[in-house]
């Protein structure tokens, strides 16, 4: 017993880089975790992940002029996603084509365009820090703009929950009412950007959204109300960088994919054991029907 105990917290004791590695799990977990909820809810879950490499182009740049530079990155991946969230956004407004299709169409030529950038200008070990991130290099600096951040996106929630919400349901009565549905859909967009973008310092482009998604995808099988599905988002989010960083310390295996591979792990037993529409719920015969 005493074995299991040191080993599930003994690398947290010990090292500093685990603590901090740590740390911007729970920062990450608590912004990623409503944000995702309300994206799913949305039905912008694949427009979340088209944000994610939109991300890409601008921390490219911001890599080229500046090196491995938190303000450089973090600048460049926020307006380059808030770009692409604007340019879908006017193409939707201004043509026939769905909201997805100009997210999708963006989001792979700037995946294409960063890729392009960060191969002829640096290594490939530059290209594979900023693609799959290293969550265990994860300095203060790091560390504040991601708690920063995550503190930002709660408090912005708390502010527009209510529209958020009814939007999410109703979208065309909240315009009728009040007129301002664009204002809240831009400001939640702005939000996703910003917390993608603290997923890009720890996990790459490529993780960030698995973060985001994964966790809110498998709180739908346990929580009914929008609040409680944050909530366990949050929890699942903030477990699996626990465990994965455990698995990727003891296995010697990469921390960013060992995380999102623990939540796709919880996020497929979820899917089997949920008590809210689970697979073996959904599919076991119930007593009260049999007699």
């Amino acid at each position: 017993m005493s074995g299991l105990v040191d080993g599930l917290f003994t690398p947290f004791v010990e090292f500093s880089f685990m603590r901090r590695a740590l740390v911007a799990c729970l920062a990450l977990g608590l912004g990623c975790g409503p944000v995702g909820v309300l994206l799913t809810l949305r039905r912008m879950s694949l427009m979340g992940d088209a944000l994610s490499h939109a991300v890409l182009p601008g921390a490219a740049i911001g890599f080229l002029l500046g090196g491995f530079s938190l303000p450089a990155m973090s600048l460049g991946g926020f307006a380059a996603g808030l770009a692409v969230a604007l340019l879908a956004g006017l193409v939707t407004r201004f043509t026939g084509q769905r909201e997805d299709a100009s997210f999708a169409a963006f989001y792979l030529i700037s995946l294409a365009l960063g890729v392009l950038i960060v191969s002829t200008h640096g290594s490939s070990v530059d290209l594979l820090h900023v693609l799959f991130g290293t969550i265990l290099a994860v300095d203060d600096a790091s560390l504040l703009l991601v708690a920063s951040i995550a503190s930002l996106s709660l408090l912005t929630l708390a502010l527009i929950y209510r529209p958020l919400i009814v939007e999410c349901f109703d979208p065309g009565f909240l315009q009728a009412v009040q007129g301002r549905g664009t204002v809240y859909h831009l400001a939640f967009l702005i939000l996703v950007v910003l917390n993608l973008v603290a997923g890009f310092q720890a996990l790459g482009t490529l993780m960030a959204v698995g973060l985001m998604m994964l966790p809110a995808a498998a709180a739908r099988f346990w929580a009914q109300e929008v609040w409680s599905m944050a909530a366990t988002a949050t929890v699942i989010a903030v477990l699996s960088g626990y465990l994965g960083l455990l698995w990727s310390y003891h296995y010697d295996l990469p921390s960013g994919p060992a995380i999102i591979l623990t939540a796709g792990l919880i996020y497929l037993l979820s899917l089997g054991l949920g008590r809210r529409d689970g697979l073996l719920v959904r599919f076991l015969p119930r007593p009260h029907l049999q007699s």
